[in-house]
């Protein structure tokens, strides 16, 4: 009978090694990432510095969210970095610095986001325009349209309240914004794993017609997507607000190609329909880890564009070649 359930517990731990083992990797990778850059520095892992880091990343892991749920439908929404601009510069000219002026500027862009994310949906949805060309579009238009309204040079600035939120600290080292990416992380793992939408998301993904055959509103499971991802993109760009206090035109523009890159880094599948944000999430902190421990060994930004590069290749070498005998 032991031998009985020692074998089970041994094949248990196999499989379980089998649909998890890239994930583990990913974050044993982030601890030798810290490792080695506390040989190279040796302050390195004081907690200020390791906090400064997951503020950072939280920022990629606000987009990479929403990223996630687009391109595990299929898709890829190019309009995040145009999103994220205008997060943080409609912030500042909404809030002038007051925090009487926060509730409301809060409300308003987001659902300016979830306005423009859904348009991007419904092009790809319903018009069946493609994503690269549709979400292009899209956030050409916004930047032209952010272009008019700051005419070139955004005014405002962050309320006390949001700057706090973006500078500050909650628990010891750990930034405030921070616990609301873990919150917002938490929340979408659940929506992924543990609810009707993950599901159909999923099925949307892997299969437009399957998904249609087994009912579901392929549409509308898109659409949602995209609209969600426009949300994320604004707040990312409204807690960046407050973090750098004044707006700035293309603070976002960089932030197309991280959360893609943090979303090919945790396994989620370009195709659609295979991959989760636990993945995201560790995809978000190697980015932050590799770019810092590469600017602390002085090499130009043109070695770190072509070192991100190659990390892309390699994880979608990894993740997506087909097995030989296939």
């Amino acid at each position: 009978m032991n031998q009985t359930i020692n074998l089970k517990s041994s094949s248990g731990i196999r499989d379980f090694l089998k649909r998890n083992g890239m994930i583990i990797f990913l974050y044993v990778f982030i601890i030798a990432l810290f490792l080695i850059g506390r040989i190279i520095s040796e302050d390195y892992l004081d907690p200020k510095h390791v906090g400064a880091i997951l503020r950072t990343a939280s920022f990629i892991g606000f987009v990479a969210i929403g990223q996630t749920l687009v391109i595990l439908t299929g898709g890829i929404d190019l309009s995040v970095g145009a999103l994220v601009t205008m997060g943080n510069v409609f912030m500042c000219i909404f809030q002038q610095g007051l925090d009487s002026n926060n509730l409301w500027s809060f409300v308003v862009i987001i659902l300016l986001g979830m306005a423009v994310g859904t348009i991007s949906g419904l092009g790809v949805s319903f018009l069946k325009i493609p994503p690269i060309v549709m979400t292009l579009a899209v956030g050409s238009l916004v930047t032209g349209f952010m272009l008019i309204i700051s005419k070139g040079a955004p005014t405002g600035y962050a309320s006390p309240l949001l700057h706090e939120i973006g500078v500050g600290y909650l628990v010891g080292s750990i930034p405030i914004v921070v616990i609301i990416w873990i919150v917002s992380s938490i929340l979408t793992i659940i929506l992924l794993s543990s609810t009707t939408y993950g599901r159909n998301l999923y099925l949307t993904g892997a299969s437009n017609k399957v998904a249609r055959l087994s009912g579901v509103n392929v549409p509308i499971v898109t659409t949602i997507a995209y609209a969600l991802s426009g949300v994320l993109a604004v707040l990312a760009g409204a807690f960046m607000a407050g973090y750098t206090l004044n707006a700035f035109l293309g603070i976002g523009d960089e932030y197309v190609m991280w959360s893609i890159t943090a979303v090919v880094i945790g396994g989620t599948s370009l195709s659609g329909g295979k991959g989760g944000y636990i993945g995201t999430i560790a995809g978000a902190i190697i980015l932050v880890l590799m770019e810092s421990l590469l600017t602390i060994v002085n090499v130009p930004d043109a070695g770190r564009q072509i070192v991100g590069g190659l990390i892309i290749l390699i994880m979608i070498t990894i993740y997506f070649r087909k097995p030989k005998n296939s």
